[in-house]
């Protein structure tokens, strides 16, 4: 099912007890889904933490609340089938598992020397190949740029030239991130008309022939976790959940193994517009922010991992449209100025075997009951 927004299921304001009231009965999010998770159950969540000796510090909790949230809600026939207490205590075990897995996720080299990083432009005046060469330069990291910024070139041939590549960096197996900068909708990266599921195509396609020639793609599946996919656009959490969804049903399509799923980041959350500058500098502002962070400002890290960008990048946008509020010189919380503005990037990470049996576990699940190989960690 293609993913446009979260839907919920009408028990899933009711996670917690006690709670304001149970969601629409159409099974519609209600618009302030995540203020009253935040308002209603991050608290006693946090009590629950906290009284097992095992707390969060504010600023992680802040990190992984949405992604708390939306995790429930993905699951909320399951966790709806739990006793309060249960409840309660499966959404406090599932708060430590994101942290865990946002710990474990930490190095991932994301920009760094040797790591191939494929770009594609949207083909607007102003946003320009420099913002994808002289980051990889920087940091020694080979690179190839796409756009459609050349007399004759059409957006078909970029785009064409743009999935070779990736097919041949998930052939490879070379470390490899993907920056898409651009215009984007949930079904596709929408500067060049490439849907989801034909991305999803050229990565599994691309795997497959790693190891068609031995004969050993169906022993040993397909592994993708040499890559990492970066989209700083519209919907792009959105099309993230798209594209790893199709990448899953396209491994049971041709009845193959997945063995990782990419890491996959995205400027914007769930149903949520991108922001950037226009004039003379076309620049999205989530890769504004890693241009600012890890390029601009010295000394430069010697690589750029998953950890930088929780650390730094997130907290920074974590101000767009909501201000500090500062007690005897400390900020002890945020207000919202403009909700228009929040951008909240996301991290997505693979899963492996022992992952899915851990949230199996969590949630009171079968052992063989079916789940997402992919986990936002924040």
């Amino acid at each position: 099912m293609i993913h446009r927004r979260l839907i919920l299921l009408a028990a899933t304001a009711a996670l917690l007890l006690p709670m304001r009231a149970a969601a629409d009965a159409r099974g519609e999010e209600p618009p302030d889904g995540l203020a009253a998770f935040a308002r209603d159950v991050s608290p006693q969540v946090r009590a629950r933490l906290e009284k097992a000796g095992r707390p969060l510090s504010d600023r992680q909790y802040r990190q992984i609340e949405p992604s708390l949230y939306y995790c429930t809600a993905a699951h909320a026939a399951a966790l709806d089938a739990l006793s309060p207490d249960r409840r309660l205590d499966a959404v406090a075990r599932l708060a430590e598992f994101l942290e865990r897995k946002r710990q474990a996720a930490g190095d991932v080299v994301v920009i760094g020397s040797g790591r191939r990083i494929i770009g594609l432009l949207d083909p607007a005046r102003g946003l320009d190949r420099k913002e994808i060469t002289a980051i990889a330069a920087a940091y020694s990291a080979p690179q190839e740029v796409f756009k459609q910024d050349q007399p004759g070139e059409t957006i078909r041939g970029v785009a064409d030239a743009f999935l070779a590549a990736v097919a041949d960096a998930a052939g490879q197996g070379t470390p490899t991130t993907i920056v898409v900068l651009g215009h984007g909708a949930p079904e596709e990266i929408q500067s060049y008309s490439i849907p989801f599921g034909r991305l999803a195509d050229t990565l599994l396609e691309g795997a497959a022939r790693r190891t068609a020639p031995a004969g050993e793609t169906a022993a040993r599946g397909i592994d993708l976790g040499h890559l990492a996919v970066v989209c700083d656009d519209c919907y792009s959490a959105d099309f993230h959940l798209n594209l790893a969804g199709a990448i899953e049903a396209g491994c049971r399509q041709r009845t193959l193994p997945l063995r990782s799923l990419p890491v996959l980041i995205a400027g914007t959350n769930r149903d949520r517009v991108g922001h950037a500058d226009f004039g003379e500098k076309f620049v999205p502002h989530f890769w504004r922010e890693v241009i600012e962070l890890f390029y601009i400002r010295q000394p430069r890290p010697r690589q750029v991992t998953l950890r930088d960008f929780f650390e730094k990048v997130d907290n920074t946008m974590y101000g767009y449209g909501r201000a500090p509020i500062v007690e005897g010189g400390k900020v002890v919380g945020y207000r919202v100025v403009d909700p228009e503005l929040f951008q909240d990037p996301v991290f997505f990470v693979p899963l492996d075997d022992a992952d899915v049996a851990a949230l199996r576990d969590i949630l009171g699940l079968d052992a063989a009951a079916p789940l997402p190989r992919i986990l936002d960690i924040g």
